[in-house]
């Protein structure tokens, strides 16, 4: 999405409200990843961070048409929603346990300690600040190959930028990140 042509996440925002799949599917693919890695901090385990990944594009599906996208970045919102997801379901899994009292069941999980969410949760929100303040070119790096998976060279092929340029700046961002969760734990 570096080039200008691209649509940025407010257009993307308003054609998925528009219905459209397409553009619902491009901003899905953009943030499925770190979604998913929020959750998984706030749920714990793998499969519960799933479906709190799937209720959090779910709801996204359902609300866009209603949504002011404030900044160029999808991702605040989508943590915030996600945030209350997995609220939710930690209600939903305590209260099934509490009516269950009287049965063990092991499959559920421990219950989620409510001060590492909110450490989560804050440091989450720290990250994403850092992230927004980066600029243009450094955040569509990190989406890159942070939350998508891409190897440098590709990275640098999807930007038009070369392989050295993703490489040291990827490497002062993970730095700048280190610095924040540090001050933040």
């Amino acid at each position: 999405m570096a080039d200008e042509d691209s649509p940025g996440d407010g257009a993307l925002v308003a054609a998925a409200a528009g219905g459209s799949e397409i553009a619902f599917r491009t901003l899905y693919r953009a943030y499925v990843r770190p979604v998913y890695w929020l959750a998984h901090g706030l749920v714990g385990n793998p499969a519960d961070a799933e479906e709190v990944t799937q209720e959090t594009f779910l709801v996204a599906w359902r609300k866009l048409p209603g949504l002011e996208l404030v900044g160029d970045s999808l991702l605040p919102w989508l943590a915030t929603v996600c945030r209350y997801q997995a609220a939710n379901r930690v209600r939903r899994q305590r209260r099934d346990r509490e009516h269950q009292a009287g049965v063990a069941d092991e499959s559920l999980p421990a219950t989620v300690d409510i001060e590492q969410q909110i450490v989560v949760g804050e440091l989450a929100d720290a990250i994403l600040r850092e992230v927004s303040g980066l600029s243009p070119l450094d955040r569509d790096i990190f989406r890159l190959c942070a939350a998508e998976g891409y190897a440098y060279q590709a990275a640098a092929d999807e930007l038009g930028v070369a392989h050295g340029v993703v490489r040291n700046r990827l490497s002062r961002i993970r730095t700048r990140l280190r610095t924040v969760v540090k001050e933040s734990t």
